[in-house]
């Protein structure tokens, strides 16, 4: 049962969109045995090349300590090389491996299908539309992108 007051509001219907795109985009990276972090690690790395753990954490949007636990689960699954920067010792520098671009490629299919999900009661032009708001709103930029949405994982 909503409640009268809160059924039309901006803030509670983007609350309750963000709540069912994010169960099933965790539900479709989860069959496929993947995080959002391991995407966005991916997906970074795929975009930007080579980076320090930390700068890959700022490319990224993701804590540091975090960036550190989702590249071990990626070392381990060989999707990723991480080797200490020539330059700085202190540093260690993210690369993509092979494996890793592979991974990309089948997570971005795994994406387009939660974003089809999601997406499904709208149109294609309202799919465009409500994708160039959302982007207008986070800040993301001018919202002229694809209406499938592939970034947003998380």
């Amino acid at each position: 049962m909503e409640l009268d007051r809160v059924a039309e509001l901006p803030t509670w219907l983007l609350s309750r969109a963000n709540a069912g795109a994010q169960e099933i985009l965790s539900a479709a990276l989860g069959r496929a045995g993947a995080r959002g972090y391991h995407y966005r690690l991916l997906a970074g790395l795929a975009q930007h090349g080579p980076l320090s753990q930390a700068e890959l954490g700022r490319r990224t949007g993701i804590d540091r300590k975090d960036v550190a636990v989702a590249v071990a689960e990626l070392e381990a699954d060989a999707l990723v090389v991480r080797t200490s920067d020539p330059t700085d010792a202190r540093r260690r520098v993210v690369s993509l491996a092979r494996d890793g671009e592979r991974r990309l490629r089948d997570l971005d299919q795994v994406l387009a299908q939660a974003q089809a999900q999601v997406l499904a009661p709208l149109d294609p032009e309202e799919r465009l539309v409500l994708t160039r708001l959302l982007a207008k709103l986070s800040g993301s930029g001018s919202g002229s992108g694809d209406a499938d949405g592939r970034g947003t994982a998380s």
